[in-house]
């Protein structure tokens, strides 16, 4: 089989496992160059999650990128039923690898371009992974408290949670940091495996019920 054919099939699979989206969403969710709507100057999210309800304000102005990328994946429903995978005490928790592995590998080179450092990663403030220079995709962290040291090194903060930081500090942080410099979740394996390999080795951590774009 062809690469090609190999994409095509993964795609037409990923469609179908998406059921509980529209089947527009599905489409669009399997095409990352298709969610490419600018976003709003300001918009908020509002994420359902197993501890209760948080909302992330953005402004674009701050990250005009990272804003267009988020804005697209809340409304696209990529990170409904994500895990927070990586939940670190005292300093951050990290979600936005799909639960589907099949989503997963159409978005993990589906990059987008860095955004100058205007605002500093302090409590709340939220800005995408990345492990280096051109390296975002869908990935974000939310601080729990000052990591200004990491404005330097290129995470630029998209948005701010403006309620409901009692909810994320909440999170399941028993398993720490992930595989293998700690005990939480492989990175490799969530992307592989998705939810399977999560429910059945980390059953503690809290997930996204549903992420929406409040009118």
């Amino acid at each position: 089989m062809t690469t090609r054919a190999i994409v095509l099939l993964a795609a037409a699979l990923l469609f179908g496992a998406v059921s509980a989206q529209s089947p527009a969403s599905a489409a669009n969710l399997g095409n990352p160059a298709s969610l490419n709507e600018q976003a709003p100057p300001v918009y908020k999210a509002k994420f359902d999650t197993s501890k209760g309800i948080f909302v992330i304000e953005v402004h674009r102005d701050w990250s005009p990128n990272g804003a267009d990328r988020f804005y697209n994946l809340v409304k696209g429903g990529f990170y409904n039923d994500a895990r927070f995978f990586r939940v670190i005490d005292g300093f951050m928790v990290q979600f936005g690898i799909s639960g589907n592995p099949d989503l997963s590998a159409v978005w993990r080179e589906a990059r987008i371009p860095d955004d100058a450092v205007k605002q500093s990663n302090t409590r709340g403030m939220v800005s995408f992974a990345t492990a280096g220079p051109g390296t975002r995709t869908t990935q974000v962290f939310v601080n729990f408290g000052d990591n200004s040291p990491l404005d330097g090194q290129g995470f630029s903060p998209f948005g701010q949670v403006v309620s409901g930081m009692d909810v994320v500090d909440a999170f399941f942080k028993g398993y720490g940091e992930g595989a293998p410099r700690g005990r939480g979740p492989d990175q490799g394996r969530v992307q592989n495996e998705g939810n399977a390999y999560l429910i059945t080795d980390f059953p503690k951590l809290d997930y996204v019920k549903k992420a929406t774009i409040e009118q």
